[in-house]
């Protein structure tokens, strides 16, 4: 597959400085590093953004995630690698993603799971880094980015 353009973020420095400003709040909220890579990982499965799931795979095995828990995250719910918290912030993840697929997007009941599991500012967090991840997926599938070219 060939790039129909550079990446958005590349022509546009200003946006890539966002973007990574962006992402470097989500990591200081108290939600662990392997909870992001996570939420990054399902949203960029979801949203069919090869360059994003080799990424995140690759980040998240440099910094000591498991390949079952990596080969699992697209069934994470049939599946015993994940914790009640990782859990909920997963449900977060594909319910943000998938705001179109119903009437009441993200549902109450899956809020509350994870705000049983994160105080508000780690809520904030993986709204932000949920929302973050999907403006990436949207801007590498739109432009047709490779994987493995980043």
């Amino acid at each position: 597959m060939q790039a129909r353009m550079s990446n958005p973020a590349v022509i546009l420095p200003e946006a890539m400085k966002a973007l990574h400003a962006l992402k470097s709040s989500t990591t200081k909220a108290g939600v662990p590093t392997r909870t992001l890579d996570l939420i990054e990982l399902r949203a960029s499965q979801i949203n069919g953004c090869g360059a994003c799931v080799d990424m995140h795979s690759r980040h998240a095995k440099k910094t000591g995630e498991t390949d079952e828990r990596l080969f699992a995250v697209a069934a994470w719910r049939e599946t015993p690698y994940f914790s009640d918290a990782e859990r909920a912030a997963l449900a977060l993840a594909e319910a943000v993603t998938r705001i179109s697929d119903q009437a009441g997007p993200v549902p109450d009941a899956i809020w509350d799971e994870a705000a049983q599991h994160y105080d508000e500012p780690a809520l904030a967090s993986l709204v932000i880094a949920i929302a973050n991840i999907n403006v990436w997926n949207r801007l590498n599938v739109a432009v047709r980015q490779p994987a493995g070219v980043w």
